[in-house]
């Protein structure tokens, strides 16, 4: 199946030169491009993308304030697309929030190529972008900026298993589901089935938010430690 993107960014160089790199692919077709986030929400309404490539800063509207449009759009409209946000700078601040809105995951629009047409291949198949380290680096830099009340940590993962929450926290240190089932000794389908159970016993939407909420919720600290218990 052919993955239909669109690509939004503010400088026609860098828009002409990824969508020129996507739609050498076999699998994705670019089906439109926009300059700021107003016009990027009016083409996706035309062309029903699968992958918004999606600038931070941009004019008249602004990546997050159209990846929220996109992502909680108004009951009439069924169609809601993944996100990627691009951003020149590994920690910014609107990526938090684009990612607690639902988006994706995020690229340096430095990244190689192949990062480039992996990462709208891995969001088109449902997934959230989260393995580089540059990822982690960001949220556990948002973790440490807006620490939670301790009554907060202590009950907001008690709906949860012991494994769900040891998948949940391994999920939060960047590891691939391959990655985590190799750790726990496990089959893939089966860690899987546990990440499938955490989203929805936790009312999140994708891998993303759950990483998030791992550290939100004191699962796991900013440095790569994990909190004893539950």
């Amino acid at each position: 199946m052919t993955i239909r993107v669109i690509v939004v960014d503010d400088q026609a160089m860098v828009r002409a030169g990824f969508a020129a790199l996507l739609a050498a692919q076999p699998d994705i077709d670019v089906v439109g491009e926009a300059s700021d986030g107003l016009r990027a929400v009016e083409v996706c309404g035309r062309t029903l993308p699968d992958v918004v490539l999606m600038d931070v800063r941009m004019p008249e509207m602004d990546g997050l304030e159209a990846a929220r449009r996109l992502l909680d759009p108004p009951p009439h409209v069924t169609h809601r697309p993944k996100v990627l946000m691009l951003t020149t700078f590994d920690i910014d601040d609107y990526v938090y929030e684009a990612l607690r809105a639902g988006a994706s995951g995020f690229l340096l629009k430095d990244a190689p190529p192949a990062d480039l047409i992996s990462a709208v291949r891995v969001a088109a198949a449902g997934d959230a972008l989260l393995a580089p380290s540059v990822t982690r680096r960001l949220i556990e830099e948002f973790a440490r900026q807006r620490p939670v009340p301790r009554r907060e940590r202590s009950t907001v993962l008690n709906g949860l298993t012991p494994r769900e929450t040891e998948v949940l926290g391994l999920v939060a240190r960047g590891l691939s589901n391959t990655e985590i089932a190799s750790a726990l000794v496990v089959a893939e389908q089966t860690v899987k089935t546990h990440i499938g159970r955490i989203l929805a016993k936790l009312g999140l939407r994708d891998r993303a938010q759950a990483v998030i909420c791992a550290y939100e919720s004191g699962l796991v600290r900013p440095g790569g430690g994990e909190r004893a218990g539950r």
